[in-house]
């Protein structure tokens, strides 16, 4: 037995018991005559004492260093200087035997929470990273959502089942990891991007409540929020509306806010995908503050301001408290709007002060009346400070989010530990694409019409909205589904409205055609990303400090150093060859 006990559980009640302990060596205070050591497990950390009473033992000690593995025997005692900051603080454990487990090189970073070392070299040690607590917590953390995650599910009635993993590879979406066979020459598995089809077979198979916790993969640019494999909640209903999704998955998003945090949520929102971009500019937006869009496109124009004149939108927010920006700070917000990543050409303000009065950087062209008007139009009231973009509408619109989420980080706004969900709905179902000139689904071939708009297929389908939602918390979308097409002919309209012909539509998705043939149930679904599901309700936005073994921006694992290069006979097998 290596321990009885792990380095967080003893306490004052266990004074005078031997005990034994195992783990690392997290730091060593030798004070001569006496030896102290912090030993560490996952548990917590529990300190240790030699003294000269057993010089073997002491000098034992001396040898040891920082990540050593050891056992350590001996009785608890009172502490004589007690440590109010760990629970086991009060105690100590007077060493009586130790035994060396394994010995460890000297950390190429310090293994505490406030380490020395850089990103990319704890991704390298990824291993000595998950010691430290943030890491080891956030491991922990997301342990604890996926278990409340499955057993509320099961408590509902879902069936965890398994999807493949080597599939086929299909041309809508983003662009697909692929495997060669080795079996077969020449062609190719492809790595699921999501197991959609698979789960509406499951449908058509009556396994009317379908739950599987997956990892998915898409080979896209990446960014803090995204990996090439992430981990997806896949669920997927029989016999439902949308009503009946939205229903059980706010009731799972309000299971998880008071089991995680104790929150009692019970408002959740719905808006439309049109109100999103017109109130937010765009369709995930954070709704624990305020700032929504004010057109001022009809009021600003037509008086005599060229930038303005020339322009399709004209939008404004207006900034809570902040009439007493300095011109300094409002430079360098203007130049923050300016930068590529934002691309905006400029920004007009207008203060409100506290008595009442305007004052903006476009005096010479608008009356105290008509900026009162931009006022009453963008919700200001007196100390508030609005913000003005105008060029495309489209651009804009995205120009101007970016704005109002910067302006909520810097007056501290987006509290993280402040929840506020809300559905999107009523997304289009299509997009036309100039480039490839034909539409593109919006969320994937599978996802249903609203039935009102069912008819305009014929004759208009841009103008076609999805029985799609989207579950958006404090700005991050984190759960997306649809009612599913299931029946045969719609399914054939809608490929070949994204431009399948009928043969490559048989080619691509003949079996779930076919499966169509069978009696296939009216159903629906959604995934959750888990990886920024739990970040988010970790209080964070990056879900690289929540997945044991993440890749970097570049999409390699510097620990293992993937991908990489395989032998030529591993080629030959496969009947690939690299051109230089």
């Amino acid at each position: 037995m290596y321990r009885t006990h792990t380095c967080g559980e003893l306490n004052a009640d266990y004074i005078g018991q031997s005990v034994k302990l195992s783990g690392w060596v997290q730091k060593i205070r030798d004070l001569g005559a006496v030896i102290f050591i912090d030993l560490r497990d996952r548990y917590g950390i529990t300190q240790l004492s030699f003294n000269e009473n057993n010089s073997d033992l002491l000098e034992q000690a001396r040898q040891l260093g920082r990540e050593f593995v050891i056992q350590a025997e001996g009785k608890v005692v009172e502490r004589a200087s007690k440590n109010s900051k760990i629970p086991t603080g009060d105690i100590e454990i007077l060493v009586e035997k130790l035994i060396l487990l394994n010995s460890s090189d000297i950390p190429p970073f310090t293994i505490e929470d406030e380490t020395d070392g850089g990103e990319e070299l704890r991704m390298k040690y990824r291993y000595l990273d998950i010691r430290r607590n943030p890491v080891k917590n956030n491991l922990i953390f997301r342990s604890k959502v996926t278990r409340l995650v499955r057993n509320y599910l099961a408590d509902q009635g879902f069936i965890d089942v398994e999807t493949p993993y080597l599939i086929k590879s299909t041309p809508e979406g983003a662009r697909d990891f692929v495997v060669p066979s080795r079996m077969h020459p020449g062609q190719f598995y492809a790595l699921p991007q999501s197991p959609q089809t698979f789960k509406q077979l499951l449908m058509v198979g009556g396994m009317d409540k379908y739950v599987q916790i997956v990892k998915c993969f898409r080979d896209e640019d990446l960014r803090a929020d995204r990996q090439p494999e992430f981990t997806q909640i896949d669920c997927e209903m029989a016999f439902v509306e949308q009503e009946d999704i939205l229903q059980t998955f706010e009731g799972l998003t309000k299971h998880l806010l008071k089991e995680i945090h104790g929150l009692e949520v019970t408002d959740f929102p719905r808006i439309s995908y049109d109100e999103a971009m017109r109130r937010y500019g765009n369709d995930k937006p954070d709704i624990r503050f305020g700032m929504t869009f004010g057109d001022l496109t009809q009021v600003a124009k037509g008086k005599g301001f060229n930038v303005f004149d020339q322009q399709g939108a004209i939008l404004g927010i207006a900034v809570p408290g902040a009439a007493s920006y300095t011109r300094k700070q409002i430079d360098q917000i203007t130049d923050w709007v300016k930068r590529p990543q934002i691309g905006a050409k400029g920004m007009v303000y207008v203060k409100y002060n506290e008595d009442g009065s305007f004052k903006s950087s476009v005096d010479k062209f608008y009356t105290p009346s008509d900026l009162a008007e931009w006022a009453k139009i963008t919700g200001a009231g007196p100390g508030d400070l609005i913000l003005v973009l105008s060029g495309e509408l489209d651009s804009t619109r995205t120009q101007l989010s970016a704005l109002r989420m910067e302006m909520a980080e810097r007056l501290g706004l987006r509290k993280p530990d402040e929840f506020a969900p809300l559905w999107v709905v009523d997304f289009p179902l299509l997009e036309w694409d100039d480039e490839t000139g034909r539409y593109h689904a919006m969320h994937h071939p599978f996802t249903a019409p609203k039935p009102e708009d069912a008819h305009l297929l014929d004759t208009d389908p841009g103008k076609v909205r999805a029985n799609a939602y989207d579950l958006v918390l404090n700005g991050n979308e984190i759960g997306g589904g649809s009612i599913r097409i299931h029946d045969k002919t719609m399914q054939a309209k809608m490929l070949k409205l994204l431009g399948f012909s009928d043969e490559e539509a048989a080619k691509q998705f003949g079996f779930l055609m076919n499966a169509f043939q069978y009696g296939a149930p009216p159903h629906g679904g959604i995934a959750f990303g888990l990886d920024r599901l739990v970040a988010i309700l970790g209080g964070q936005e990056t879900i690289r400090d929540f997945i044991a073994f993440p890749k970097n921006n570049a999409g390699r694992d510097v620990m293992i150093d993937a991908p990489d290069t395989i032998s030529r006979e591993q080629l030959d097998e496969l009947h690939l060859r690299i051109i230089e």
